[in-house]
């Protein structure tokens, strides 16, 4: 189960799409703006955030940006319902994960969403994964020295 911040100023999709991610199984949280995100981002830790572009206040990239000085590992996935290449193209490069076009088509929301926590516990196990290869590479030649060792010994 992960914790969903959903950032949106259209009352209609924060009255809908956190009942509908927290059917997935997911715990969510809403805020109207990127000011009231960042609030929130100050009480606790998100897996996700899924936020509008275009908001009063604080747009959807500004608010990417203060969201990586909290935590860089913080999956962004862009709404938007004024969709153009370039600023798909900033977003993406700026840190965010995926980028979709209202009206969001559910199924890929989710699919993106399943995808996007799959991505983060394979980064969260890459530390992990390089400190078991270093200890491989360090064994390895302990190993073959204990046994010349011992062969030395038994002969």
């Amino acid at each position: 189960m992960a914790k969903i911040l959903i950032v949106d100023d259209e009352q209609d999709v924060l009255e809908t799409l956190p009942e509908v991610v927290r059917k997935w199984g997911h715990e969510t949280f809403a805020a109207k703006n990127g000011v009231e995100a960042l609030l929130a981002l100050q009480q606790q830790n998100f897996d996700f955030i899924v936020t509008d572009v275009k908001m009063p206040e604080m747009d959807g990239m500004e608010l990417l940006q203060k969201i990586q000085e909290f935590d860089k590992n913080v999956m962004v996935i862009f709404l938007t319902g004024y969709p153009s290449l370039d600023s798909a193209i900033t977003a993406m490069r700026s840190g965010a994960y995926d980028y979709l076009v209202k009206p969001v088509n559910l199924d890929e929301l989710k699919l993106r969403i399943e995808r996007g926590l799959e991505r983060k516990e394979h980064i969260k196990a890459l530390p992990l994964l390089r400190g078991l290869n270093w200890a491989l590479l360090v064994s390895i030649p302990l190993w073959l020295l204990l046994g010349y060792i011992l062969t030395k010994l038994l002969r």
